[in-house]
C-alpha cells in the first residue's frame, strides 16, 4: 500500500509539470507571473487556496500587489499584467495559505501558509508551482 502511494505521488508530480507547463505557456504574452498547487497526497490540484503576492520595496519592508485564489485546476494565471514600459524587477514572494484549504477536508497541516521568494528580472515568463501535502512541500522554476 504505502509503496502504492509513492508510485501515485510521484506520478502525480510529472502530470502536474506536464499540465503546468502547458496552461503557463497560454498566457505568457499577457501575464509575467503564475502559479500552480499541486495536492500530491490526493494527486489533485488544490482549488480555492488563497494566494497572496508581494513584492519587497526598497527599504526591505513588503508591499500586497495581489491576492487571489486557485481556480479548479489548482491554478492563477494572471499575475503581474504585461504592459508597455512597465518593469517588474524585483524580490517577490507568494504566500500560499495552506491551513483553510486543509481545514476543508479535515486535516490538520503542520505548515499554517507556504512562502516562497523569488527574483523577476527582464521580461521572462515566471511560473512558480509547488506540490503540496499536509506536511511537506516543494517549489521549482516551472516555464
Amino acid at each position: 500500500m504505502k509503496n502504492n502511494l509513492l508510485k501515485a505521488a510521484a506520478f502525480g508530480s510529472v502530470l502536474a509539470m506536464t499540465a503546468t507547463a502547458t496552461h503557463a505557456a497560454g498566457d505568457q504574452d499577457k501575464y509575467q507571473l503564475s502559479s500552480h498547487i499541486l495536492d500530491i497526497s490526493t494527486g489533485k490540484p488544490a482549488p480555492n487556496v488563497n494566494v497572496k503576492l508581494m513584492m519587497q520595496e526598497k527599504t526591505g519592508s513588503w508591499k500586497l500587489l495581489n491576492a487571489q485564489k486557485t481556480d479548479n485546476n489548482g491554478r492563477i494565471g494572471n499575475f503581474l499584467p504585461n504592459q508597455d514600459g512597465v518593469e517588474h524587477d524585483g524580490t517577490y514572494k507568494l504566500i500560499f495559505e495552506t491551513t483553510p484549504y486543509f481545514r476543508n477536508q479535515g486535516l490538520e497541516s503542520f505548515y499554517p501558509y507556504v512562502e516562497v521568494n523569488f527574483n523577476i528580472e527582464g521580461d521572462n515568463h515566471y511560473h512558480v508551482p509547488i506540490t503540496l501535502s499536509p506536511y511537506g512541500y516543494s517549489t521549482y522554476r516551472g516555464s
